[in-house]
């Protein structure tokens, strides 16, 4: 149990710039807080990536995020939650939260029909890890899943509208939903993804409620640090951003998230990059 104040940062992994659409919602839940991100620019993406690269990577950033002296670490990538969430459990002095099952559990509650599709990472589609975790939340649910590989690269390249997207969106939902058109749920099952949202919305129209992974993982960070008592209580939050990848390139899209708000980006010199 915490002593009521712990101005230690917050630390949040990704495979690049996805995640920063969590650290957008931790930064606006929890304005007091100190965080440390850290996108592995020089490996994205981790979807099609054996499990067993996924995971050690996922291990060596979360290894770097550690030695910055975090008193949380989130896992805000949902191929690394799926994929390596038990060992950096095991691996770390610190609590760990994924962006799986905050997601799945929104899911859950937000069908009214009982089917739920899942967009994701072809890492995350065959890990399983959705369909058994919103399976737990409600075992009555019919869960769809669709594999995106594309939309990573594409985010990551800083192309999140106009027609390559679009067509993108409307092959992959297109898919999705000619598989179960009872669909009335939509999860994001990737942080890069909200940063697609008004053309997701837009393809799958207002009659399906889309789920935001990085939101909820946002509420699951705050209810952990206030049952630890765990928040910081100073109000003098700092934030690092950092990357294995080139600066430049991360920073331009990094930008289009946090505008004038982003701090000057590191370059994470993390093991086995």
């Amino acid at each position: 149990m915490g002593t009521g104040s712990d101005e230690r940062p917050i630390g949040l992994f990704d495979s690049g710039v996805g995640g920063l659409t969590v650290l957008s919602e931790v930064r606006r839940r929890l304005p007091a807080e100190a965080t440390v991100y850290l996108g592995d620019g020089a490996r994205t993406p981790y979807g099609p990536r054996p499990a067993d690269d996924v995971r050690r990577f996922t291990l060596e950033c979360a290894d770097w995020l550690l030695a910055q002296d975090v008193k949380l670490l989130i896992l805000a990538c949902n191929t690394a939650t799926s994929q390596a969430l038990p060992q950096v459990r095991d691996r770390s002095p610190v609590p760990v939260l994924g962006v799986v099952r905050p997601g799945a559990v929104s899911a859950a509650a937000s069908t009214r029909a009982g089917h739920v599709g899942v967009i994701a990472t072809a890492g995350t589609v065959a890990s399983g890890a959705y369909p058994a975790a919103i399976g737990e939340a409600d075992a009555r649910l019919i869960v769809t899943q669709q594999a995106c590989p594309e939309l990573v690269p594409l985010v990551e390249a800083g192309e999140m509208s106009g027609p390559r997207a679009e067509g993108l969106l409307h092959g992959y939902l297109g898919e999705l939903l000619a598989a179960d058109p009872d669909i009335d749920t939509l999860l994001l099952g990737c942080t890069h993804y909200p940063l697609l949202r008004p053309l997701i919305e837009a393809e799958v129209g207002p009659g399906v409620a889309v789920v935001d992974s990085a939101f909820t993982a946002a509420l699951a960070a705050e209810d952990l640090l206030e049952a630890l008592r765990a928040r910081s209580s100073s109000g003098s939050s700092r934030h690092r951003v950092a990357t294995t990848g080139p600066v430049e390139a991360f920073s331009a899209v990094a930008g289009r998230v946090f505008g004038a708000e982003l701090p000057a980006v590191e370059r994470a010199a993390v093991e086995g990059v």
